[in-house]
This record gives C-alpha cells, structure tokens and sequence, in this order.
C-alpha cells in the first residue's frame, strides 16, 4: 500500500492487535474435468457482469479514506476480524430493498485467499483509485478497481516459466483442480508493497522440480520489488522424518502455505501444512526479512519427529504488540512437555530473537494423544487475540479444533501441559459448539463462533470469562466447513456481522453471504438465497470469508470476486 497518508491505518491496526488443512479428514469436492481445467488454464477474455435490479446503477466511486483499508487476514494482526471504520453499511439499510449484488470481476481460478482493499493507490495513468486485491489457485494477482465493475487496473502471473501444480501431482482431491496461490497475501502500506506465496511446477525433460517462491509485488503496478521473487528454503536441526545427516530441509511440494502471510517488524511470517497428510512432512513457520527477502529464521513444529501442520483454515499467524507470534498446530508428536522440541496439537507462542525463532510459551491439551489418534487437531481453527481485559488475565487468545473445544488462554501464560485436565488454563467452552474448522470474530465483549452444523454463536466476556453457552445465534446453521465471520461497525455503532454459507463447495453451489445484527445474531438483516438468482454469489469455496470496507462487501468464488453494496 501505498503512500504515505496510510501510515495512520498501519499504526492504528498494530495498536488494535493489542486490544491447511487438516486436509485429511474433510470433505472434499469432486476432481474438475479436463474441460474445466482446461478452460481455467486457458480463460477467454474477462469481461466484468454487473448484477442489479433495474435501471444500470451509477456505481459509487468516492474517495475512501485509509483507516478502510483491509491489509491483511481478518484485518488486523490480532484476526479479531473487525472493520471498526465501515460508515455506509448500517443494520437500517442492510436489507433485500436496499441491499445486494452490484457486479462480479472474473478471475482464472478458485480464490481461497481472502481479498485485500487499499483505498487511493495511484495507479500509472488511471490516477489514485480504491483497489481490491484477488491472488487465485492459477497462480495470479489481480487488482480491481474496488468501486466499478470492469477489467483489472493489473494482472499478474506468478508462474515464472512454469505452471500451477494439479491436485492429481500432490494425490489430494482438497483444492481443486489446482494448486498455486492459497493463502490470503499481505500487505505493507509504507513501502506500497503486496507480499504473496505462489506454488510453480517447472516440467523438464530431466525431471520436475516444485517451488514455493515469495513475491514483493508494487500494489501500483503489480511489478516485482526488493529482488523478487525468491525460492523459498530453509533447514532445521532435527532427527525426524526426511532427516538427513541430523538436518531437516524445506520440500516444496508436500507442503501447502495454507494459513495467511503476517508481517509483523518488518518480518513476514509464512506458515506450512500438507496436501492432506501425505508424505514425510512437518509444519513450518519461517521469518523472511520483508526488505531484502532473505531467511531471517525457521521453526519446525516437530523436528525430532513428524507433521504438526500449521494450517489454522487459512487464519495467518496472530501477532501482538510485542511481536510474539502464536500459532496452532495440528496432529503430529508432542514431546514438550518432557524437554523434547515437538509441539502437536498446541498453541505455540514464538520470539525472533537475532536468527532464532524459538518457542518462548505453548499450551497442549491433556489428551493430546488421544485427539491426535483420533484426527481430532487443535490446529484445525485459527488463533484469535483478544484486547487487554481487566483482571488478573488481560492478554487473552482463543482458538479451537476439531474435537469441539474452543480454548480461553492467558497469553502471558498460556499453562503449557498438564496430565489429567485443562485446569490450569483460563476457561473451556464445549458442549454447544461442534468441530471448528474456521476463525472467531471479535467485536465488544462478543466472541462469534461458526462451527459445522451448527448456528453462528455469540458468546459474552464478562469479568474476564466467556458465557459458557451462546447468548444469540443465527436462526440458520452453516454446513461444513462452518464460517469465518467479519464485522463492520462504525466505532462501535451499527455493527454487523457477515458470514458466508460455502457448504455448497463440493457440487458448485452458490456463496451465500449472510448479514446479521451484531447484538442480536437471531435478528437477520439479509441473505442472498432469498433475494433471487441474481443476487446470488458464484460457486462456492470452501474456507473463504468476506472483506467489508466502504460499503462493499468483497469474497472470492471458483471462478471470480463478487462485490456487494446498496443498490441505487
């Protein structure tokens, strides 16, 4: 992002801070044909359809303003979700008359990526313009003009002489029918650069090789900086699986950079998982220097042993105003508990110090080895951090799995392991909530949680615990995966809450995005499955949750990126 009137948004979200694939085991969509991977690897020419009632509207175009911008996963570092400067939206207006579908932006393939919003970027020859960012699984980044319909301002293909890999090459049928961007991108709005990872396939006559390369891209112009890209690599000491000689190399291809970029310090922070559990793999998280593009630090969730994804359903590592990094992660080895460097199935809290990403605090659940026989992993959710509380534990994060369990912990002192129970951690809430398979949102002392086949739940912090049973939920349920909230509010005022319905993935059924009072989750403000064909979203995907800012509403289809707003 861009210039220099940001600045004020990028201090303000590290200050709100303070405030993938657990593939095995999901469902997964049938393979595409060959008639649609064809088409995705060749589309024909893009053409932008506006979606109205009516008389063509007038699309309104003005000037946004910074403290809008969007710039990375669930907005800030602390994925709390929160659009705190959304003016235009408001429950009295989100409705079927004055709410819906304003038009679609094509894109070359499936969007898992969340999309990022920069207000005024000046783009050579089109002068400064609100601008929404797309990266697809066809290895592209697209820049739309967030406010009209029609062909990007810029497109860029990251394959660098290669291609995307299939789904067939990593035998995992989770995203389809191709493999190349997944996770959402971030961004840095002082030096106006967009930061993403692409996965390219290079065919040789000698063999194939699988890269996994980073990208500093303009967000102007879309034109590489800092000596981009580069190929991502690394090593560990460790004596675990694919050990050669007591080190651990970084392998492209059986890893997925399933969960979001974070850039925390002029550090970007990019996570690894596995194309469903296959291989010899373990999860990683690596520190690149976000300037000069080089290796400041790696960390292996399992050295001494196997997996550990980071994947978190595409929530990007959490980050507080420290600069601690708090992931969780999924089935594999534990062993710290007894001395040893293997951390399944936990939360994990890491400090770059010098070169060294080390662990400095985690949390591990009593039944880690059960949860991980059963494929029950703590790291199928994304980590929330919440703001400061009063009382005795002020820096909370919350996260849950699979097993249904949504785990309250103290930061500064997250209770590590203990045999028998959790009861050295803050609060556990179970029993009204179902596997997890997305991100919370925050919004006022409410925790919105959407787990499989079950309502959107709001839960209350009061006195520093969470009610142990909702306080509203949505009068639908949402189907796997469940749902990643967001909410819009207008310092507090007028706060809604939007989820997507993507349980129509696996047969390419349609994105339904809901809205709901964010203080009555019971009181549905609108639903685009009850507002015609035409104000229906494209074909689902699954993971995928919405982007709000200047009263639009962005989420990413199989096939493009469709825009929501007031209808005139």
């Amino acid at each position: 992002m861009p210039i220099v009137h940001v600045r004020s948004r990028f201090a303000l979200a590290i200050s709100l801070a303070l405030v993938l694939m657990a593939l095995s085991g999901c469902h997964s969509r049938p393979k595409a044909s060959t008639a649609e991977s064809a088409e995705l690897a060749s589309p024909k020419a893009l053409k932008a359809i506006p979606s109205h009632r009516g008389p063509s509207p007038e699309y309104q175009s003005t000037p946004a303003m910074p403290d809008e911008d969007v710039l990375t996963y669930h907005n800030n570092p602390a994925r709390t979700g929160l659009q705190p400067h959304e003016t235009i939206l408001t429950p009295a207006n989100v409705n079927p008359s004055t709410f819906g579908k304003q038009f679609s932006d094509p894109v070359d393939g499936f969007v898992y990526a969340q999309p990022l919003y920069v207000a005024n970027v000046p783009i050579p020859g089109k002068g400064p313009r609100n601008v929404v960012y797309v990266a697809t699984e066809n290895d592209s980044v697209y820049a739309f003009d967030a406010d009209q319909p029609g062909p990007p301002l810029w497109h860029r293909s990251l394959v660098e002489g290669g291609r995307p890999v299939t789904s067939t090459e990593v035998a995992c049928g989770e995203i389809v029918p191709r493999i190349g961007i997944t996770s959402t991108p971030v961004i840095d709005p002082l030096s106006g650069t967009l930061y993403v990872v692409a996965l390219v396939k290079h065919d040789h006559a000698k063999g194939n090789t699988y890269v996994q390369r980073l990208h500093a891209l303009d967000i102007a112009t879309g034109s590489e900086k800092f000596g981009g890209p580069v190929t991502i690599a690394g090593s560990v000491a460790g004596a675990g699986v694919g050990s050669v000689r007591g080190k651990i190399a970084f392998d492209a291809l059986p890893l997925v950079n399933r969960a979001g970029l974070a850039l925390a310090h002029g550090v970007l922070y990019i996570a690894f998982a596995s194309h469903c559990d296959l291989g010899n793999y373990h999860g990683w998280l690596l520190a690149y220097d976000a300037r000069r593009l080089t290796l400041r630090a790696a960390f292996n969730a399992t050295p001494n042993g196997s997996q550990g994804a980071i994947w978190q359903t595409g929530d990007a590592p959490a980050v507080d105003a420290k600069g601690h990094v708090i992931v969780m992660t999924g089935n594999g080895t534990f062993d710290a508990n007894s001395g040893g460097a293997d951390y399944g199935d936990s939360f994990v809290k890491l400090a770059l110090d010098g070169n060294r990403l080390r662990p400095i605090d985690f949390f591990t659940p009593f039944n880690q080895k059960t949860l991980n026989d059963a494929d029950l992993d703590v790291g199928s959710g994304g980590p929330v951090l919440l703001p400061d509380q009063r009382g005795s534990h002020a820096h909370l994060v919350v996260g849950g799995g699979k097993n249904g369990v949504l785990y309250v912990l103290d930061r500064d002192k997250m209770g590590r392991y203990q045999p028998g129970d959790n009861g050295q951690i803050v609060q556990e809430i179970s029993g009204t909530i179902s596997a997890i398979f997305s991100t919370p949102a925050y919004w006022h002392g409410n925790l919105y949680v959407g787990s499989i086949s079950k309502p959107l739940q709001a839960y209350r912090l009061e006195h520093g615990r969470f009610s142990p049973s909702p306080v509203s939920q949505t009068p639908n349920t949402f189907d796997y995966p469940g749902t990643t909230p967001g909410i819009s509010s207008d310092e507090g005022k007028n706060a809604i809450v939007w989820a997507l319905e993507t349980g129509g993935y696996q047969s390419g059924g349609p994105a339904v995005l809901y809205a709901y009072d964010a203080t009555n989750l019971a009181h549905e403000l609108y639903s685009s499955a009850k507002d015609g064909s035409s104000q229906h979203g494209g074909p689902a995907v699954k993971f995928t949750t919405p982007t709000i800012a200047h009263g639009r509403v962005y989420f990413g289809t199989e096939n493009s990126l469709d825009v929501y707003g007031l209808l005139q």
